[in-house]
């Protein structure tokens, strides 16, 4: 689309159609070629129209608005199968709850960008391969690897969305950005429609409670279910039609937390030496701690996504950079712990997944600091950080198919 952009800048009538066919994608390419054509009459002029900001709600098409209400009752009938066909919850819902959302909202982008068939086939395959090889495994109660393999299908599923997302170009790293960027601005969005849900919720049960009549379970069975499943589908629809709701959000949160985190970091290393907590011989800590650093390293990415898109802060640019640093000490615990109890008490599945996955957060976390660096030392843009994410999630996607598909079988299914 950039490129394009590019080639039709003083041709009004392909301008228009290119912004006809796909706003949206219109809109992200234009906003990060703007900078580079400032001050042009015509840019300006496209500038101020897509960057306009209406007090008013917009709904999108009526096809669209018709999709996420049809998406959304088959999210909500989904997640209502072992109700409908008397189906095992405890078989159903690990396995397969990445397939009440993700599926459907693949398919609303697919639609949106207008994907080419053998892209289509590809998603779609991969999907069916998926739903089928996670139902097929051994039903054991004690299983690391069916464990492991109901997780990371989740993140497989959120990779092919993530595909469905950028469009025709896959490679294209500002859209693999804006991916994130649509991540995060869709955690603001759900969470803020399930508050508003859940006040309705508590409202409607108190009223009828009022005048003697109980809906609790009836509510929750069905209207409770629908709504939990329909949420990150609204919420993708607004996001997507209304960046503006989130659009100012989002980049105060990074700005808020990122050095919020940090002082955590900081202050929590501290007591854990202090406290004299030990990740070597505790499990249950281990485990706290990995999930500790997955979750600041997604705070990481989601700062330096909302950071790049402004002018560099040095300051913000600080903050990462030390927020970095604190977490490649954390993951180099991490990392040396779970060595030390492969040596101790030998492979696992547990075992190999951890440490695969932080020495690949290892890498990331090195190459982007690196780059941080660079930033600080005038000899890269902030915009260079963003690229470094963007190029290495294909690995995460490959580490993902393995610990789904791979692992199961190298472990024999224990």
């Amino acid at each position: 689309m950039e490129t394009e952009i590019r080639k039709y800048l003083n041709n009004p009538a392909e301008l228009e159609t290119l912004y006809r066919n796909n706003k949206v994608i219109f809109k992200r390419s234009f906003d990060i070629l703007y900078p580079d054509f400032k001050g042009n009459p015509i840019t300006d002029c496209w500038n101020e129209r897509l960057n306009y900001e209406s007090s008013e709600l917009n709904w999108g098409s009526k096809n669209e608005l018709v999709f996420v209400i049809i998406a959304s009752i088959i999210a909500g009938l989904i997640a209502k199968i072992p109700a409908i066909f008397n189906v095992n919850e405890d078989y159903f819902y690990p396995r397969n709850i990445g397939f009440i959302v993700f599926p459907v909202l693949t398919i609303f982008f697919a639609w949106k960008n207008k994907l080419s068939i053998p892209k289509i086939g590809f998603i779609a395959t991969a999907t069916l391969l998926g739903l089928i090889f996670i139902n097929s495994l051994p039903n054991v109660k004690q299983s690391d690897t069916l464990i492991l393999s109901c997780i990371h299908l989740l993140l497989f599923l959120w990779s092919l969305l993530g595909i469905a997302f950028v469009g025709r170009e896959t490679n294209d790293k500002h859209q693999r950005l804006a991916y994130l960027k649509y991540n995060g601005d869709l955690v603001v969005m759900t969470t803020l429609i399930l508050i508003a849900g859940g006040i309705m919720s508590a409202v409607t049960v108190g009223l009828f409670g009022l005048i003697g009549i109980k809906i609790e379970d009836v509510y929750f069975q069905y209207v409770g279910v629908f709504g939990i499943s329909a949420a990150p589908i609204v919420g993708t629809y607004l996001v997507q039609t209304n960046p503006q709701l989130v659009g100012k959000v989002s980049p105060v949160i990074a700005k808020i937390f990122s050095p919020l985190v940090l002082v955590m970091l900081v202050v929590y290393l501290v007591a854990m030496v202090y406290a004299g907590k030990n990740p070597y011989n505790d499990r249950e800590f281990l485990l706290i701690f990995n999930a500790l650093l997955i979750g600041v390293l997604a705070i990481i990415f989601f700062s330096i996504v909302e950071t790049s898109k402004t002018t560099e802060n040095v300051m913000a640019i600080w903050i990462l950079l030390l927020l970095a640093i604190i977490t490649l000490i954390v993951n180099g615990v991490a990392l040396s712990a779970i060595i030390f109890r492969i040596a101790e008490m030998g492979i696992t599945p547990n075992r190999a997944a951890v440490l695969g996955s932080n020495i690949l957060i290892l890498i990331n976390l090195l190459l982007v600091t690196t780059k941080l660096v660079k930033v600080l030392a005038k000899k890269a843009k902030i915009n260079d950080v963003g690229k470094t994410i963007a190029s290495y999630l294909p690995v995460y996607f490959v580490w993902t198919i393995i610990i789904t598909f791979i692992f199961p079988f190298i472990f024999s299914f224990k």
